[in-house]
C-alpha cells in the first residue's frame, strides 16, 4: 500500500509538470480541494472540485515562463487505512528558461488520499511554501 501511495504522489508531480490533464483528472477525486499558504500572504484557496482545480492548473501553466518542475522528495506515508491515507513530501520547485535554471521555492506538501475505483486519488492537497513567490 505504501508504494501505491508514493506512486500516486509521484504521478501527480509528473502530470502537473507536463500539463497532462487526463492523468491529473484521473488522480483527483471529484470533490478534491487544494490550499496553498506562504509566509506574509493570505492563503490561496481552497480551490474546490476537480473541474476548478484543473482550471487553476491550466491558468498556472499559461502564466509561467520557462519550464517549471516540481521535485518531490522525502515522501512519507503518515497515516493509512484501507480507504484513506495521508502522505507528506518536500518540494523543491525549479524553473528552466533555457538561459538559466533557478530554484523558485521550497515547501511541504500534505496529500489526503482516498481509495476510489480501486486506486488512490488525491482528495486534499495542501502546500505550505517556505517563501513567497
Amino acid at each position: 500500500m505504501i508504494a501505491e501511495l508514493q506512486q500516486a504522489v509521484a504521478h501527480y508531480a509528473h502530470a502537473l509538470d507536463e500539463l497532462d490533464v487526463p492523468a491529473l483528472e484521473a488522480l483527483l477525486t471529484e470533490d478534491t480541494t487544494w490550499t496553498f499558504t506562504m509566509p506574509g500572504r493570505a492563503a490561496l484557496g481552497p480551490v474546490a472540485g476537480r473541474a476548478a482545480v484543473l482550471d487553476f492548473v491550466r491558468a498556472g501553466h499559461r502564466a509561467q515562463a520557462g519550464r517549471v518542475r516540481h521535485h518531490l522528495g522525502g515522501v512519507v506515508v503518515t497515516r493509512a487505512d484501507a480507504d484513506t491515507a495521508e502522505a507528506r513530501a518536500y518540494l523543491v520547485q525549479t524553473r528552466n528558461t533555457g538561459a538559466s535554471i533557478r530554484t523558485i521555492s521550497t515547501g511541504v506538501y500534505t496529500f489526503g488520499l482516498r481509495r476510489s475505483d480501486g486506486r488512490w486519488r488525491i482528495a486534499e492537497l495542501a502546500l505550505a511554501l517556505d517563501n513567497a513567490l
